[in-house]
């Protein structure tokens, strides 16, 4: 008997660890890891640019149809490539994180990427992350989890970009004022996320809320491991 391939869901604020742990749970899983968030940073790349405000909504939703956003699985995460180009290190950087913020709160734009991503997803066998999976891009997924964190865990995280989710215990009096620094723009784009009017941020009524402030991704994942585990034994039953 064939194993049923799910829809697993994640989502929660920036620097949570959702692409971390997405990607590391696919890969033991044989899924397919959708990045959501990476498709909204092409997005606004594209529209720095081309020169296109980040309040235009209709000149961002055309600049949408007239893109072509690709995410390529590696052993080292995905690849984003947009229009043919490879632009993976590039929507990493700051002033794109902080468009794509600015991009995502328009309802056009999000109804393109939600169509979009529903399409990639369809099939099931996907890990997808972003900040409305559950909510609105698959109500329906087999899993969903809202993975947070406390703001300055997050910072920190997202300061260092790297792939533990504890703070180290000994960091610098400069690194953590830029850490704080970071943090704070966090905490202004969590409100944007969660006080948007289209698909604001909050956990779906059926999700598992993770708190990763003091986990490791392994512990993180055990966790998830274990969701998923209890969902396909309830689906084999069910079957039977």
């Amino acid at each position: 008997m064939s194993v049923k391939k799910l829809i697993i869901a994640i989502d929660g604020p920036a620097g949570a660890g959702k692409s971390t742990i997405a990607s590391k749970l696919a890969r033991r899983l044989g899924y397919v890891n959708i990045e959501t968030g990476a498709m909204y940073r092409a997005l606004a790349l594209k529209a720095i640019e081309s020169d296109v405000g980040f309040e235009e909504e209709q000149a961002l939703v055309s600049l949408a149809h007239g893109s072509h956003i690709n995410l390529e699985p590696t052993i080292d995460g995905n690849r984003v490539i947009l229009d043919g180009q490879d632009v993976t290190r590039r929507i990493r950087e700051r002033d794109v994180t902080e468009a794509a913020s600015q991009v995502s709160v328009h309802p056009g734009v999000r109804q393109w990427m939600v169509s979009r991503q529903r399409q990639m997803g369809l099939a099931g066998g996907v890990v997808m992350e972003g900040r409305d999976i559950g909510t609105k891009v698959f109500p329906d997924a087999d899993v969903k989890v809202f993975l947070d964190a406390a703001p300055e865990v997050r910072g920190e995280r997202r300061f260092r970009q790297q792939a533990p989710l504890v703070v180290p215990v000994a960091v610098s009096e400069a690194d953590r004022k830029k850490a704080a620094a970071v943090a704070a723009e966090m905490r202004e784009r969590d409100e944007r996320d969660r006080s948007r009017a289209n698909s604001p941020l909050a956990p779906a009524p059926d999700a598992v809320v993770i708190d990763s402030t003091n986990l490791t991704i392994e512990q993180v994942i055990e966790q998830v491991d274990r969701i998923i585990a209890e969902k396909l034994r309830v689906s084999a039953t069910v079957n039977q």
